[in-house]
């Protein structure tokens, strides 16, 4: 089988693959495509990997599936963005920000969708006053940053991740019902 290279196909199976799961209120592919959005000035297998950054992580479909259908290349960036298992969010992500630190050569592709996926998630948590999650994502973003970035390769996405992360740009706190 000749792996599959369009953007518009990963985004078919990811939306196959995440069903009928949520991202907030909305359906899962709202997130996905923010992600992608974010990804164009990166090139086509960018956006392919942005599709498919969370479809092992959180569904069914095996890093074997989606080399299968999207290429080995795909299928190691899409493993190297699946948390590593833990028994908690910190343990999950020192275990994958560890991984991401090694990650040289064409499988940096990886840490540029990366880099994306945290901005999407930080403007909704800015949109929408989630403001627990943004102090989650600020406090972890200097060891994320140290394991990701790679200078020159993303830049617009790190400057914009870390004005969002700064004080001046904390939501307001929800009032309680």
């Amino acid at each position: 089988m000749t792996p599959e290279t369009s953007p518009d196909a990963a985004r078919s199976y990811a939306i196959q693959m995440h069903g009928d799961q949520k991202y907030g209120v909305h359906p899962y592919v709202h997130h996905l495509d923010a992600v992608v959005a974010l990804l164009r000035p990166y090139g086509e297998q960018a956006q392919v990997v942005g599709y498919l950054h969370d479809v092992v992580e959180d569904t069914e479909a095996t890093v074997a599936d989606v080399a299968e259908r999207f290429g080995t290349l795909v299928a190691g960036c899409v493993a190297l963005l699946s948390d590593a298992p833990g028994a908690n969010r910190k343990e999950r992500k020192a275990r994958t920000y560890a991984a991401m630190s090694h990650v040289k050569g064409e499988q940096e592709l990886a840490l540029t969708v990366k880099a994306a996926d945290r901005l999407a998630n930080v403007r909704a948590c800015v949109a929408d006053g989630h403001r627990d999650l943004w102090e989650t994502y600020r406090g972890e973003h200097a060891t994320f940053k140290a394991a990701a970035y790679r200078a020159g390769q993303c830049d617009p996405l790190w400057a914009e991740l870390d004005t969002l992360l700064s004080d001046a740009a904390a939501p307001a706190r929800r009032p309680t019902a």
